[in-house]
């Protein structure tokens, strides 16, 4: 030939593979097995040059492994399920489900047109049925064995998707996808106790060799686990008042060495006392009322300013009753699931405490004198947050920060005001999410019996197909039969949860579902699980380094708790590695520049926008265009460049 012909040559030699069922991973082969993997694809409808890069890395990695005589498993599956769907479906009249599966369809033939290794036989979607009647299966193990329970939880609500959003998924105060100003709600919800392993996450970490060490910090800071003391603060006399309160405030904290410094005590809004304070108080009610709207996403309320209100209460200083009593106040930087829900103020040494005593005239008592220092009294413009030696703290003075942090717990013991405590930043998961396309929760609320777990015979409990989007909210809520049942205790009319999981509940154990499927009475094929697991090379995101990887690791050690899978090791992933991103422009119609602030911006394709004179207009109509921030290709930016235009033009291996 004069010319290479990619388009005839690639397909014909794909054709073969194919044919072949050449990379179709053999249980029965006795070669060493090698396990790679890359995070799997949201089916948005098409493919662009970010998945092109992340696949292409590990089909390197799979035909190098082959070639190298290994039985390499590479497969190939779809996170199916969430919001997207549904505002598609609402979008162009169609059904979450119809959508889904063409998208698939759809992705599938430029993957397998670009002639990556995947062993297609081992295909999932999270939305397969097969696939989420396993996952309630899941569920009512991990329900059966103390991992599951249900509390009423303030949480972030997307008004516009009309669904919870975890505190990750709050940016600047918006919905990570509708880009709606995010408010505060109490809702009933279902969460996982993923607490119950924050020691072995944490701990286990420091052996794995092949991740990242930034993703390794960043798992460590979640988890956040901090040696302290819980210091209980009498209430003074003014108390009396309110004869429903406790004798004490109850507050954990990292650095008892400062007591000697504390100038305030601040409570969360929704702390025990300060609900009942509220009662009575209509401006305690109405600036609790407004802290509690505000974002609880950590960025936000770092930069948000720090606003108190106080109550007319004081309490005793845990060392000294004769040392100044310290004010107690409402605070909206503090929250009711970190710690106690409750602070001691030390402004010299915490910035954030430091700009509250500022903004309310509170006294500033530096504690802790940097090495070498001049020994003074007098505040510094900023809190110091360094190590030092103590003074102005009476039995404390002259110790190291280490030393004064011990003997301030040990007098605390002694003096039965406190003990020691470790405590942890990472919170138990809320998986509940108020939507039609998610995983169903296999449980009913009775009347007689309360909450009841549907019978394992009972499963699957399938989506209903039948659903409108017409009324907002959860089409599940608001379905004329599918939510009624009978409860499986006592026969009686029962209503079904309406609730659906989370989607990083469904991407926790994808990769030990490509390993095999077990039998009816096992969800996985445990020897085939044993010989692959764990994953030799995962591949994907840095962005995922916290949620998915870190419930992932959970995942894996508590279905080996619940007895799923007999694994030597209980990580999940022996090598991690983060791709980094294909990023480019995203372009948006102008119109929007200048919208309320709940305005979602219409992005448009790269592909169909040109430039004239310096500006930007869209192809089709001619309206001004804003070019925005250079950032990751994703679907809900608009910002992809299509690899079929690069394979049309010049083939697969060049894409």
């Amino acid at each position: 030939m004069t010319r290479y012909n990619a388009s005839e040559i690639e397909v014909k030699w794909q054709t073969r593979w194919q044919t072949a069922d050449i990379h179709a991973f053999n249980a029965d082969d006795e070669k060493p097995t090698y396990y790679i993997l890359e995070m799997f694809p949201y089916p948005s409808g098409r493919i662009h040059m970010g998945h092109v890069r992340n696949y292409t890395m590990g089909d390197v990695v799979a035909r190098y492994k082959r070639a190298c005589g290994f039985n390499v498993l590479h497969p190939m599956g779809w996170d199916a399920f969430g919001m997207p769907a549904e505002n598609a479906a609402m979008q162009t009249d169609s059904h979450p489900k119809k959508w889904t599966y063409d998208n698939i369809a759809a992705m599938r033939v430029p993957f397998k047109r670009l002639g990556f290794s995947f062993d297609w036989s081992r295909e999932v979607a999270t939305c397969d049925v097969d696939y989420y009647a396993d996952q309630q299966r899941i569920f009512l193990a991990f329900w059966e064995n103390g991992l599951i329970y249900r509390k009423n939880s303030r949480v972030n609500w997307d008004p516009v998707d009309q669904t919870v959003l975890a505190n990750e998924q709050v940016i600047d105060g918006r919905g990570w996808r509708s880009g709606a100003l995010v408010e505060a709600r109490d809702l009933e919800q279902w969460f996982v106790k993923i607490t119950d392993y924050a020691d072995v996450l944490a701990d286990c970490l420091e052996e794995m060799s092949e991740w990242p060490e930034r993703v390794k910090t960043m798992q460590k800071n979640w988890i956040g686990r901090s040696e302290g003391a819980h210091v209980q603060f009498a209430f003074t006399s003014q108390a009396a008042l309110f004869q429903e309160l406790p004798a004490y405030i109850d507050v954990y904290t990292t650095r008892p060495d400062t007591l000697y410094g504390a100038s305030f005590i601040a409570l969360a809004c929704d702390h025990p006392i300060m609900l009942a304070l509220r009662e009575n108080n209509a401006d305690l009610q109405a600036f609790c009322q407004k802290c509690l709207a505000q974002s609880t996403r950590e960025a936000d309320m770092e930069n948000a300013p720090k606003k108190g209100m106080a109550t007319g209460l004081y309490v005793a200083h845990p060392f000294d009753e004769n040392l100044p009593k310290l004010p107690v106040y409402a605070a909206n930087f503090v929250l009711i699931n970190y710690g106690t829900g409750a602070i001691f103020g030390c402004p010299a040494h915490d910035q954030r405490d430091f700009d509250f005593a500022r903004a309310y005239d509170l006294p500033i008592r530096r504690v802790v004198q940097p090495e070498g220092a001049q020994n003074t009294k007098t505040p510094s413009d900023k809190a110091y947050t360094g190590g030092g030696t103590l003074y102005n703290s009476g039995f404390l003075d002259g110790l190291s920060v280490p030393e004064a942090i011990i003997t301030a717990i040990t007098r605390l013991e002694k003096q039965g005001v406190g003990y020691k405590k470790t405590q942890y930043r990472l919170r138990d998961w809320g998986v509940s999410r108020q939507r039609y396309w998610g995983c169903p929760i296999p449980f009913v609320h009775c009347s007689a019996c309360g909450i009841v777990p549907v019978p394992k015979a009972d499963l699957p409990i399938k989506l209903p197909e039948d659903i409108s989007f017409e009324i907002p909210g959860n089409p599940l809520e608001h379905h004329p039969y599918w939510k009624h049942t009978h409860c499986p205790k006592c026969a009686q009319k029962a209503l079904r949860e309406t609730d659906t999981l989370d989607t990083f509940f469904d991407s926790s154990w994808y990769f030990i579902r490509f390993t095999g499927k077990g039998d009816k009475e096992n969800i996985f094929d445990k020897k085939q699980a044993a010989q692959l697991l764990p994953v030799d090379k995962y591949i994907g995101g840095v962005e995922h380094s916290i949620l998915h990887l870190l419930y992932a690791r959970f995942f894996t050690r508590a279905l080996q708790t619940c007895g799923f899978i007999d694994l030597q090791t209980p990580e999940p992933f022996s090598s991690l590695f983060t791709q980094g991103m294909v990023t480019h422009a995203s372009y948006y119609d102008a119109e929007f520049a200048s919208e309320d602030e709940g305005a979602v911006p219409r992005f448009i394709l790269p592909a169909n926008v040109y430039e004239k004179d310096g500006h930007y207009f869209e192809m089709q109509t001619d309206r001004p265009v804003i070019k925005g921030a250079v950032e990751k290709m994703s679907k809900s930016k608009n910002n992809v460049v299509d690899p079929a235009d690069i394979i049309a033009d010049f083939g697969a291996d060049v894409a």
